[in-house]
């Protein structure tokens, strides 16, 4: 992906503090110009730097209270065909591959418990699914940030 320059993490900080804001206003919180920031949100796009915006929707304005992570272990053969019936469960919110014990970790959101255990019955029943272990989100104590690393780079 390339290095980050010190223009480019002016402009990626502006764009964590606003990540809706024109490229007149990013430019004016950078102390940049606008040609610039237009240039570098295009090389940015190019380089993969940013990746999908989307506005978070909070899962229990939707219905969806409880958030659980599952551990899944599965026939690596079949991993593929896995991800993509994970894929198909709309509760379902994020599927990412692991190291350790487990092989996926699965983020869902259920309406209630006996939700989250059909849910749960439904992940069982995936061909090449051999085992999953449950664990409910009790709080979220930091959101998820990436701002932090910037100056680190």
């Amino acid at each position: 992906m390339g290095t980050i320059d010190d223009i480019d993490a002016r402009l990626l900080l502006a764009l964590a503090d606003n990540p809706r804001g024109t490229a007149l206003a990013l430019a004016e919180a950078a102390g940049l110009s606008r040609n610039t920031v237009q240039a570098r949100l295009a090389r940015f796009a190019e380089r993969g730097v940013l990746t999908a915006f989307e506005r978070r929707i909070d899962p229990a304005a939707l219905g969806y209270p409880l958030a659980a992570y599952v551990t899944v272990t599965v026939v690596q053969r079949l991993l593929t065909p896995v991800a993509d019936a994970l894929a198909a469960v709309p509760e379902v919110l994020e599927v990412l591959g692991m190291t350790g014990e487990g092989d996926l970790l699965v983020q869902v959101v259920a309406r209630d418990a006996d939700d989250l255990y059909r849910i749960a019955g439904r992940l069982l029943a995936i061909d090449g699914i051999e085992r999953t272990t449950t664990s409910l989100v009790m709080r979220r104590l930091v959101d998820y940030r990436i701002a932090q690393l910037v100056p680190r780079r």
